[in-house]
């Protein structure tokens, strides 16, 4: 294993020391705060303060936030974990798949090492994006998240950094070349933010559209977060009106519903497990074959 941390270290460092692609890591975020800040949160206090005139601005804010910072976590899951696996796409293209192939290390430790290293990477910098998104709620909002909420939350972080990690390792050993790489981070980036219904309620959607993002498990892994993030301000928003705060938790995501179907907590951990399972080892494969 010593030959496989060494290069896992390696990886890190290269990761880290590239600061472009630690900035367009983490794009998607980036561009759903500025969304929200500049302009779609007062379109959900508006739409919010109608329904519950009851209501305070502040308590409003919080619930609007701490739904946003959900989506924003989630999101940092997905494309941090895809830019770690930037060394993978640079190895390959510059040939230095040949230079390991002559020393002592085996296809099997590079894979370990590529797999590790991105996993490493996602949470490292989503457990920085969840901090940050404590801090603001707490000192912006007054929002202090509860200790075993935060805990509950890292441990949903880690398992969707795992799962959605080897998701993109899939996809990215079929990309050759540097370019190539740049414009997929950046458009999953982009687009995984309405594939999440981060940027916009996915009750707003049609039906149909609603019920196939609730059956992927970008919008599943955003559900559990969301339930965390958002559980004491929906309720204090509400004013503790149950079936007002039922209604809202199936437009905001909170409940996934796939037709009349409830997806389960259950369900939805059972799914990013299988995936970090199913994925690294369809990864694995697919890495180890092209190291040649």
């Amino acid at each position: 294993m010593g030959i496989v941390g060494a290069i896992v270290r390696r990886n890190l460092r290269l990761f880290f020391r590239d600061r472009m692609n630690v900035f367009f890591s983490l794009l998607g975020a980036l561009i759903l705060f500025v969304l929200y800040t500049l302009f779609l949160a007062r379109l959900q206090l508006d739409a919010l303060g109608d329904a519950f005139p009851d209501a305070s601005e502040e308590e409003i804010r919080a619930f609007v936030d701490t739904w946003m910072f959900a989506g924003i976590v989630m999101l940092s899951t997905i494309t941090t974990g895809l830019g770690g696996l930037a060394t993978l796409v640079d190895d390959g293209e510059t040939g230095r798949f040949r230079d390991y192939l002559v020393s002592p290390v085996r296809r099997w430790q590079l894979v370990l090492g590529y797999l590790l290293a991105a996993v490493t990477v996602a949470i490292v910098m989503s457990m920085v994006v969840l901090a940050i998104s404590v801090l603001y709620l707490g000192i912006v909002d007054q929002t202090w998240l509860p200790i075993d909420a935060v805990v509950r939350i890292a441990g949903i972080t880690i398992l969707c950094c795992a799962g959605f990690t080897a998701l993109s390792a899939l996809i990215v050993s079929f990309i050759r070349t540097g370019a190539a790489f740049s414009g997929l981070a950046t458009v999953i980036g982009t687009a995984l933010g309405f594939v999440a219904g981060a940027y916009i309620p996915v009750g707003s959607l049609p039906e149909g559209v609603a019920g196939t993002i609730n059956a992927l498990p970008f919008a599943q892994g955003a559900m559990l977060l969301r339930r965390e993030f958002t559980e004491d301000t929906l309720t204090v928003m509400s004013g503790g009106n149950a079936d007002a705060a039922e209604t809202f938790r199936e437009f905001y995501g909170i409940d996934a519903y796939v037709g009349d179907l409830l997806v389960p907590a259950g369900l939805a951990f059972a799914v990013l497990l299988a995936m970090a399972l199913g994925f690294t080892a369809l990864s694995a494969g697919r890495i180890r074959a092209r190291i040649r």
